[in-house]
């Protein structure tokens, strides 16, 4: 049977991988973003359904569930780092919208559009939600922000457990190949945090698309509840 998947921030980045994984192995991949004409363009290019949405906007993330019908995996994959302060207004105003809009993209869109397709998952469903290094060390408003999505996902899995949907965050570490640092990524910078890892290689879009498809699979049906680090060891855990 074919699965129905949905990944937000699926225009770019790991969302796109992650949805041209699952297109690959013929899922019906419905991809949304903010931007018009990436989403536009992704979604021809990997010949998915693409829909124009801010994850963070309820009445648009209400209008898109509506649309789907029933939903086997859900990647929560939009987020970012906050946009930069333009230097008007005052320090603490300035930080205040710094937090929020961190809060905003990398929680609280996840937050709102799992819960707006709640009711539309098959048994055997999959939420994952893709998290960061940042949460465990020099994360600041973007770390706090993932380390609160890797603490809802735990009391969501509890909610939906019941229901047969596994829930999971995986934790990326340096991913190279993205816009995710908006060309502020030197080689020094580079160098650096790929000699944290054990590995000594940065990670790549298609090392998290790979652990979401194993996450959806039916191998990983008693895994839920996790932070599954993918990181090359530069953070470990035990």
């Amino acid at each position: 049977m074919t699965r129905t998947v949905l990944v937000t921030g699926g225009s770019s980045g790991i969302g796109r991988a992650i949805a041209a994984r699952f297109a690959d192995d013929r899922a019906e991949v419905v991809i949304t973003g903010r931007r018009a004409d990436a989403v536009e363009r992704a979604a021809k290019e990997l010949g998915v359904r693409g829909v124009v949405c801010d994850a963070t906007d309820p009445g648009r993330v209400a209008e898109v569930a509506g649309q789907l019908g029933t939903v086997d995996v859900l990647v929560n994959a939009a987020g970012g780092l906050p946009p930069e302060a333009d230097g008007d207004g005052a320090a603490l105003e300035l930080l205040l919208a710094q937090w929020r809009a961190s809060l905003a993209q990398n929680l609280l869109g996840a937050v709102l559009t799992t819960a707006s397709v709640r009711d539309s998952f098959t048994a055997g469903g999959r939420v994952i939600s893709i998290g960061s290094i940042g949460a465990e060390r020099r994360g600041g408003s973007y770390g706090a922000a993932k380390a609160a999505l890797a603490a809802w996902n735990a009391s969501l899995s509890g909610e939906l457990g019941p229901l047969g949907v596994t829930c999971n965050v995986i934790s990326a570490g340096y991913i190279a190949g993205t816009d995710f640092f908006r060309g502020g990524m030197t080689d020094e910078r580079h160098s650096a945090l790929v000699a944290e890892t054990h590995d000594k290689r940065p990670g790549t879009v298609d090392d998290i698309a790979a652990t979401a498809h194993f996450l959806a699979s039916p191998g990983a049906r008693h895994i839920t509840g996790q932070t599954i680090h993918v990181n090359g060891g530069a953070f470990t855990t035990r």
